[in-house]
């Protein structure tokens, strides 16, 4: 027995599937069934409205406005060619570039680790004035 005042037809072309529990789209408006509510299932054309998103460079990590109607590769191609801040230069500088005072030792550190007797800058290992031969005062400089 069929109950005809009940459910919706899906508005898919291909399934027009009688649902009980229809799903509206909020994009478009029209009525699905659940096989069919995605946006990309029924080929929504009003999914520009609710699915928005913005692409970022994948040089500078900045994010390029696209507006509508663009497509967003090419909207990022052009970027890159005209405004991308993007310097390779940049990218390779050092990070390490605080070598140690130690004669022999090579390391390097990100941060300066200065000594307070002598001031000199040296690497974890050798931080300590009896790690590095201090000829600084015996003093320490801070009261701590």
């Amino acid at each position: 027995m069929e109950l005809p005042g009940l459910g919706e037809h899906c508005s898919e072309r291909a399934c027009k599937q009688l649902d009980f529990l229809p799903l509206k789209c909020d994009a478009c408006g029209e009525v699905f069934c659940k096989d069919h509510i995605r946006y990309d299932d029924h080929k929504c054309g009003s999914a520009y409205k609710k699915n928005v998103q913005v692409p970022v460079c994948p040089l500078c990590n900045a994010p390029v406005p696209v507006q509508k109607g663009e497509i967003p590769d090419v909207v990022v191609g052009t970027h890159m060619d005209n405004d991308c801040k993007y310097n390779p230069a940049q990218q390779k500088q050092r990070i390490f570039t605080n070598k140690c005072l130690k004669p022999g030792c090579k390391r390097k550190e990100m941060m300066k680790v200065v000594c307070e007797q002598c001031g000199g800058n040296f690497c974890i290992k050798h931080r300590h004035p009896l790690d590095h031969d201090c000829k600084g005062s015996s003093h320490p400089i801070s009261k701590a």
